[in-house]
Order: structure tokens, then C-alpha cells, then sequence
């Protein structure tokens, strides 16, 4: 056994840790291990192809769909959000564009504002949970939400803001935003296991999303039975992993697309990190991270795109990936 496999076990034992520990160098892969139970009920563990939801780690795919209709023409960064919504959303300032929600800079009222301090697994949503299937009925979730401050004029992390660009992508291009993403993210990084899994109607190879380290009560009320834009689809580690791979080589949008999604466009000193459009950035070096926080739901995923190194943490409980992932910061990169 390795050190590190040594020194992940032992966390993985000290805090009951449920969910897969991935690290990468040079696409030798140096660590791949599942800890823990899929499920539950039936005691089925979880292993290294098991599909997690990954929360707002949805968003980098969000935002590199996005990116790919603005290569085509379809959209502009420029782009206002009024041009597509027309009169929908009327709260939302006519001069938000694009890059404003890529880069949460916008300033729009957030339905799910993570300002508020609540426990994770608070009831957050007022529609039923079972009517979110698709985008448009997240209309009535978003409205009525006035604005916090004009556009562009700081970032603030904004959930909403990154429905709207699904709801922009699906209007400007006449394809639900569901297939839109596996178009065109999944299907040129191999992400075969990435996927908008319904909650109510999960494959066998999908890990239930628990609210405590213990116990039965999973997480079907609390989210959308099928996520959008700002999270809620599955993966799995070699996907995530695929996903890093095809990004930084150029296979989902240009390289120059990706130094622009991948430089700093807003500092978050509060999370010791910058913020480009759809991905967070180390405060001070290249190095690029997809992160997920919802109820029954943790991950974080991060990549050196010049060592070449990626490490993932998938939980199916809301606190279960934080430890593992400082370790790996520590021992990785320091």
C-alpha cells in the first residue's frame, strides 16, 4: 500500500467517509478507491464508476456549453439576458449579460442565496420538487427576486444566475439543456456516466445522497428531481477526470475560449480564491477546481493543468468530501 493510499484510508476511516477518492498525474492514475454505502438499504457499496451528483459542479459544464454556442455564433458574452427572457424574469436588470451570470458578477436576486447562513439541509425549495424536470418550470422558481446590486459591479456567487444561462442556451438554441450538455461537453470528453439522473428514478450505479453520516433519510425532497444549470448532475470519477482532459486540451471549445474561462475575473478572498466564468481558481497559482455543496452532496475536484495533476473527492453526504480534499491539498501541493 502506498503512502498515500495509507494516509486516505486512514482519514477516509477516522470520519466514516461514504464516496470514491481519485488522484492523477500524467493520466497514470495513482489512486482510485470507494469507500462506504451506494446504499444503504439494500448495502450496496460504492465504487470507483459510481455516479454521484455533484451539485454545482454542474456549473463548469453550464458555463463550457455556454462558451461552445458563443464559438458557433448562436450567442455573444454581450449577450443581454432580456434579449432572450423577453418578458420573463421582469426583476432582472436589462443590462445583465452573459459573461455577467458566467462570471457572477450579475447582481440578480438569488432563489437559493448562499449569503443566508442555514444548515445545508434545510427545505430551501417552495415549488414542488417533483415539477422541476426541466428548465422552464424553474421560471417560477427564480421570480420575484429583486436585484442586489447593478451589474458587474462585484462578484457575488449566485446560483440563479447560472439557471438563466440554461434557460438562454435552451431558448437560443432549440434544444433542451439537458441534451445540450451532453452534446456538447459529455459526448467530446467520453464522459459516458455524466448524465441529469431523475432523484425518483435512479440506475443501479447511482449512489443515494444521504443527509447524515448515519442513518436512512436521503435527499429526494430537498432538490430538483432532475437538476439544470446551477447543479444537479451525476458523474463519476474517471469522467470528472476525462472532463479536466478534454478541457485543457482543447476537445469541448478552443484554447483560447479556456484561457478566458480559466483567468481571474473576480477575486473571493472569503474563499481564499478567484473566480473565472464557471470554474473556481487557487488565490495565487493556474490551477483550475469544480466544487459541489448541496444536501447529501459534496464534492470537490481539482487540476494543474501544467503538472498535470487532478485529484476528485464524490461524497453521497453533505460533509463527507471536506476532509479528504484538505488532505489532498496538503499532501499534493504544498
Amino acid at each position: 500500500m502506498s503512502g498515500l493510499e495509507a494516509s486516505v484510508d486512514r482519514i477516509a476511516t477516522e470520519t466514516r467517509f461514504s464516496g470514491v477518492v481519485w488522484v492523477d498525474r500524467g493520466g497514470d492514475v495513482q489512486l482510485a478507491k470507494a469507500y462506504g454505502l451506494a446504499n444503504r438499504g439494500h448495502e450496496v457499496p460504492n465504487a470507483v464508476d459510481t455516479q454521484f451528483g455533484i451539485a454545482s459542479g454542474t456549473k463548469g459544464l453550464t458555463a463550457l456549453t455556454v462558451v461552445s454556442l458563443i464559438e458557433e455564433g448562436r450567442l455573444e458574452m454581450t449577450t443581454t439576458a432580456r434579449s432572450v427572457l423577453g418578458k420573463d424574469l421582469p426583476l432582472i436588470d436589462d443590462e445583465v449579460t452573459v459573461e455577467h451570470l458566467l462570471a457572477h458578477r450579475s447582481g440578480i436576486g438569488d432563489y437559493y442565496d448562499e449569503e443566508i447562513d442555514r444548515p445545508i439541509t434545510d427545505y430551501v425549495l417552495a415549488i414542488p420538487v417533483h415539477e422541476l424536470d426541466t428548465t422552464e418550470p424553474f421560471l417560477r422558481v427564480l421570480d420575484g427576486y429583486p436585484s442586489k446590486f447593478p451589474p458587474d459591479e462585484r462578484f457575488t456567487y449566485c446560483n440563479g444566475g447560472y439557471v438563466v444561462l440554461a434557460l438562454i442556451a435552451e431558448r437560443c438554441s432549440g434544444t433542451p439543456f439537458h441534451e445540450l450538455v451532453e452534446q456538447r461537453v459529455c459526448g467530446p470528453a467520453g464522459m459516458l456516466d455524466t448524465k441529469f439522473l431523475r432523484s425518483d428514478e435512479l440506475p443501479g450505479r447511482a449512489a443515494l445522497g444521504y443527509l447524515q453520516e448515519d442513518g436512512p433519510r436521503t435527499n429526494i425532497f430537498h432538490l430538483p428531481v432532475r437538476g439544470t444549470g446551477d447543479g444537479g448532475i451525476y458523474s463519476t470519477a474517471p469522467d470528472i477526470s476525462s472532463l479536466w482532459t478534454a478541457m485543457f486540451a482543447g476537445r469541448i471549445v478552443s484554447m483560447d475560449r479556456i484561457a478566458e474561462m480559466a483567468r481571474s475575473h473576480s477575486d473571493a478572498p472569503d474563499k481564499s480564491a478567484r473566480y473565472g466564468l464557471g470554474f473556481w481558481l487557487h488565490e495565487s497559482r493556474d490551477v483550475a477546481e469544480l466544487h459541489g455543496y448541496d444536501a447529501g452532496v459534496s464534492f470537490r475536484s481539482v487540476h494543474d493543468p501544467v503538472e498535470r495533476l487532478t485529484y476528485t473527492v464524490l461524497s453521497n453526504t453533505s460533509e463527507g468530501a471536506w476532509p479528504l480534499t484538505e488532505h489532498l491539498d496538503e499532501l499534493l501541493t504544498t
